[in-house]
Formats: structure tokens, C-alpha cells, sequence
């Protein structure tokens, strides 16, 4: 089997792929029994002439080799070849496939980012030396033949250095093979850098800058670091699980609940949210829209978790949202004795409000007024921001790029409106 995976060439990418979690998240944690039979090396050279004519036959288009001896000179840690332990000669690796990457200097990511980098004859102005830490890591190419796929995870490796071991790595596959490749290892479609964004590449954030960058709502992607507190929308059904888990957990089996009146039939009229710590599903909470207000409610932990503070965040998540929607006026219904825990969100009670008796426990209406966010949802704004998921507004989704698909189903030839 041959794997081809991002052309060096930068070519547009086909048709958006499913997204899966990753299998193999890089770094990867069984690379003695994943690449046992495989070594990989700085190339030298002298190497690449014989390499690229064979790669050429995978992935017409390659860069020149000058473009690449250029690169390679002025960062050797830009390629990388890949060989069989067993075809050594007298110690000395036979290179039968490689991975290159780009070290991107901040001008660099800007011009991927937004188009205009030409990953065929890459500018070295654009492009950090050995011992400079780059700004973003461009994955720029990909190849290896039979067994030797198995060296893709082990090059990565060495993108894990400190100098390079916090900073986010991008991607554009050109194939089909590529994308499921890149998804495998932890890459997602789309990419975003300063007020820029680009749905053809992959990206796999590492510095937290991605996610500290994200809204509060969408912080969660799958890989946690240990301990880390995180949160995402509910967009699943496993997700919905996780939620009715937790609940079960603190409203039921804590606070002895019945059933009914816990899942009281608006669970999918709503938006949830799931808070993690580490990858693991700890706490959510639950938001219902009306016509000038949203309600923020169902807020549960679990008890070993509580001391972590993650029901600060998941509320201030709830906020953000809220006002990203374009609410302005913010309403629930607090237990008495967590007044003290809704004010400091600056939820406030109020002339008029109520108090209220369900499920065995006492509670007081309260609510928070402010001013309506200048970046909120709303008509007049890109129309294919409003069609993203929920939550993900602020990057690209799987409708931004079928655009570029040329239309084939036109709605006057069926009456479609």
C-alpha cells in the first residue's frame, strides 16, 4: 500500500471529510510496537534526488528539489526521512520515504492562514531557522510506502522537542487517504490565526493558544491535558448521555429527584453544556431560549469533583453563549441557599420576582441585564457563520467548504425554494 498523504504542492482540497475522534493522538503512546521496524532520520542532501523521483510517481507536482535542498539548508530539521531497520546498509538508514515540515515564522502563518503562502517554492523570509521557534508548523508533506506508513507517527515525534513541542501544527490534505490520516492523528478541518481563518487546512492546536483564543463554550477537543478544565456544547447523542449521567448522579441519586420531574421532556429543545477535567465528563448544564431572554438552569458536578472550581467556568461558558445568541436579559431559578453563588456572575433578584417551590427544594427567581455584545449573531453578519454548529461559530464548519463544490442539484430545475 502506498500512503500519499499533503501534497507538497498546496493544491486545493476535494470534498470535506467526517469527523472522527483521533485514534492515534500525537505524540503517540505505543510507538515501539506501532513503528518497531522503523527508523527515522535527518536527511541528508544527497538523498533526496533518487527519494523525490520515486515520490513524484505518488504525488505529481512535488516541489522542486531545489526549492527543497533550499529549505533543507536553511532548516535541517524541515525533513525528515523514513526507512526499515532491516534494510540498513553496514548502519547507515536507506531513506524509502520521508515528511517535511515547514517552520513558519509569524508572517508565514498569516500567508498559509490566508491563502496566499505558496507551499511550491516556499519565500525563506517566511520560514524560521534551526534554533528559531516558529510560529506555526506547516505539515508540508507526506510519503511512505508499505510498512514504512507506520514511521508517520514517529517523524511527529520530533516535532515534540521543547523547542517545537508547543507549537500548533497545520495540514492540508489533497487526498482522501490524507484526511483520514490527518483526522486519525488529532488534526481537525479548518484553521484560524489572528482575525483570520481558512477551511481548507487541518489544524492541531498544542500551544493553548487555540483554545485560549476559543470561546469559553469551545475549549474541549477531544485530548485534555490531565487535570485541565474545559468546556464544549453538547452536539451528540453520546454527549446527551454524558449529561443525563451526571445529572442522574447529583440530582437523583444525591438530592433523590424523581425521574420525571429531573427529565421533564425540554433536554432536546435545549443547548448543553459539558464541562471535563482531564477527558473526563464532569459536570454540565443546560440553557433554554425565549423571545427576550434565555434561561440558565440544571447546572450539576459531580461531589468528587466540586472542589475544582468548574462550575465557575460552565456558568461563565452559559454567559458567553448567551450573549453571543445576542441575549441580553439572562433568567433563573436559584436555590435559596446559592444566591451568594448566582451574584457573583452578577445575577441579581428582582421587583417582582417570585419564589418557588419543586422538587423538595426552595427557590428565588433571579436575573442579569447587560448590554448587547458588538460581535453578537445576527442578521446582516457572513450567513455561513449562522449555519455552523452550535457553539462554533467562530471557525469554519463542513458548509463552509462544500461552497466550493460546484452546484448540481439547482432549485429551478425542482420547484425548491
Amino acid at each position: 500500500m502506498t500512503a500519499h498523504y499533503p501534497s507538497i504542492t498546496g493544491a486545493a482540497p476535494t470534498h470535506p471529510p467526517l469527523v472522527h475522534p483521533a485514534k492515534h493522538p500525537l505524540p503517540a503512546d505505543n510507538l515501539e510496537s506501532f513503528a518497531g521496524n522503523v527508523v527515522v532520520f535527518t536527511l541528508a542532501a544527497d538523498d533526496l534526488g533518487a527519494l523525490m523521483k520515486s515520490a513524484e510517481v505518488d504525488l505529481p507536482g512535488l516541489a522542486s528539489l531545489q526549492a527543497v535542498r533550499r529549505v533543507m539548508s536553511h532548516n535541517p530539521d524541515s525533513l525528515w526521512g523514513i526507512a526499515s531497520r532491516s534494510g540498513c546498509q553496514n548502519g547507515v538508514p536507506t531513506p524509502r520515504g520521508f515528511i517535511g515540515f515547514l517552520m513558519l515564522n509569524e508572517e508565514g502563518l498569516r500567508q498559509l492562514v490566508a491563502g496566499t503562502f505558496d507551499a511550491s517554492d516556499p519565500d525563506i523570509t517566511l520560514l524560521c531557522s534551526q534554533n528559531q521557534k516558529p510560529a506555526g508548523i506547516y505539515l508540508w508533506a507526506m510519503w511512505a510506502r508499505n510498512g514504512l506508513v507506520s514511521g508517520i507517527p514517529l517523524a511527529f515525534e520530533k516535532m515534540f522537542t521543547p523547542l517545537y513541542g508547543d507549537v500548533d501544527l497545520y495540514a492540508r490534505a489533497v487526498t482522501q487517504d490524507g484526511k483520514r490520516l490527518l483526522e486519525t492523528m488529532g488534526f481537525r478541518p479548518g484553521a484560524v490565526f489572528e482575525n483570520l481563518s481558512n477551511p481548507g487546512l487541518h489544524s492541531l492546536p498544542r500551544s493553548g493558544g487555540d483554545a485560549a483564543d476559543a470561546p469559553l463554550y469551545d475549549r474541549y477537543y477531544g485530548h485534555n491535558p490531565e487535570q485541565a478544565i474545559a468546556i464544549t456544547v453538547a452536539r451528540s447523542i453520546e454527549d446527551l448521555m454524558r449529561v443525563i449521567a451526571i445529572r442522574s448522579a447529583v440530582y437523583i441519586g444525591e438530592q433523590q429527584c424523581p425521574y420525571l420531574e429531573e427529565f421533564d421532556g425540554k433536554d432536546f429543545s435545549s443547548t448543553h453544556l459539558l464541562g471535563y477535567i482531564g477527558n473526563e465528563p464532569v459536570a454540565c448544564l443546560r440553557i433554554r431560549y425565549f423571545a427576550d431572554f434565555a434561561k440558565i438552569e440544571r447546572l450539576a458536578v459531580r461531589k468528587e469533583f466540586r472542589k475544582q472550581r468548574i462550575a465557575l467556568q460552565l456558568v461563565e461558558a452559559a454567559i458567553e453563549l448567551c450573549h453571543a445568541k445576542g441575549y441580553q436579559r439572562l433568567y433563573g431559578h436559584a436555590q435559596k441557599r446559592l444566591v451568594k453563588f448566582w451574584s457573583q456572575f452578577g445575577f441579581t433578584t428582582f421587583d417582582g420576582g417570585q419564589e418557588l417551590v419543586f422538587s423538595d427544594f426552595d427557590y428565588v427567581e433571579m436575573q442579569m441585564i447587560s448590554e448587547r455584545r458588538p460581535n453578537a449573531i445576527t442578521i446582516g453578519i457572513d450567513p455561513y457563520l449562522i449555519i455552523r454548529p452550535e457553539g462554533q461559530w467562530h471557525r469554519p464548519g463542513v458548509l463552509d467548504k462544500s461552497r466550493t463544490r460546484p452546484v448540481t442539484q439547482p432549485s429551478i430545475q425542482r420547484g425548491a425554494a
